[in-house]
């Protein structure tokens, strides 16, 4: 991977677990920096909604294999919002429920599904000029990053965040319970097999707990133009 270093733009890995602040954090940063954000957690998302949809169950693996060659998984900024399309469907909300959450963690635990989307996310990123977000960018997908990001907080305040997005869009959820969906996710993330979330030797570290977006953000922007600086890089262009 000796050619990462000729690229002119950078690739930034963001890594975490659930209810981190990932997405939000990533899809700001890739916008101040004009680079593409690449949700890598949403593509996994989005093979569990379509295996719920079509009846796969996840100890399938021949099943999912086959579904994920089926799956064209695209990324498009609509009004400054990063929207998730699904075969050409908008399935930003969709895989964003307690169900289709769930069962994610176990659906990035099959080993032909992870070898699927790992070759897309390296061809999306190859180039350079990307954010990338998930849970083992820095670790597997690109262990040669320039920019190394992983981010924490407490199982508490990641609960309490995710209890709050999904009542402000409308599900009905208790804290309680969705502070152990949050643990119970974390555990299959950590435990699996097959590229478990770890913390990259070389990954910045920032716990975001008691932390506001825009504290947290400014922390990540001036580590990448720190690192842009390092590699030769000319100052951004305005947006």
């Amino acid at each position: 991977m000796a050619e990462f270093n000729q690229r002119r733009e950078l690739i930034v890995a963001i890594d975490g677990p659930s209810g981190v602040g990932k997405s939000t954090l990533s899809r700001r940063l890739a916008e101040r920096l004009d680079y593409l954000n690449i949700d890598t957690g949403a593509m996994y998302r989005s093979v569990a909604l379509a295996a719920l949809r079509n009846g796969i169950r996840v100890d399938d693996a021949v099943g999912l294999e086959s579904l994920c060659g089926s799956l064209e998984i695209d990324f498009r900024r609509c009004e400054g919002d990063l929207r998730v399309f699904l075969n050409g469907e908008d399935v930003s909300e969709p895989i964003r429920t307690p169900e289709v959450s769930l069962l994610t963690a176990r659906v990035a635990a099959v080993a032909a599904v992870r070898q699927a989307l790992v070759e897309q996310q390296r061809r999306l990123g190859a180039g350079g000029g990307v954010v990338l977000e998930g849970r083992d960018i820095g670790s597997v997908v690109f262990p040669d990053a320039e920019v190394k990001i992983f981010l924490q907080a407490t199982t508490e305040e990641r609960g309490r965040r995710r209890y709050l997005e999904l009542r402000a869009k409308g599900h009905a959820v208790d804290l309680e319970q969705t502070i152990r969906d949050v643990a119970e996710r974390d555990r299959a993330d950590m435990n699996r097999s097959i590229a478990p979330l770890i913390r990259a030797e070389d990954a910045v570290l920032i716990d975001t707990t008691g932390l506001d977006v825009d504290a947290v953000f400014r922390r990540m922007f001036d580590l990448v133009m720190e690192r842009r600086r390092l590699h030769g890089l000319g100052a951004l262009r305005e947006n």
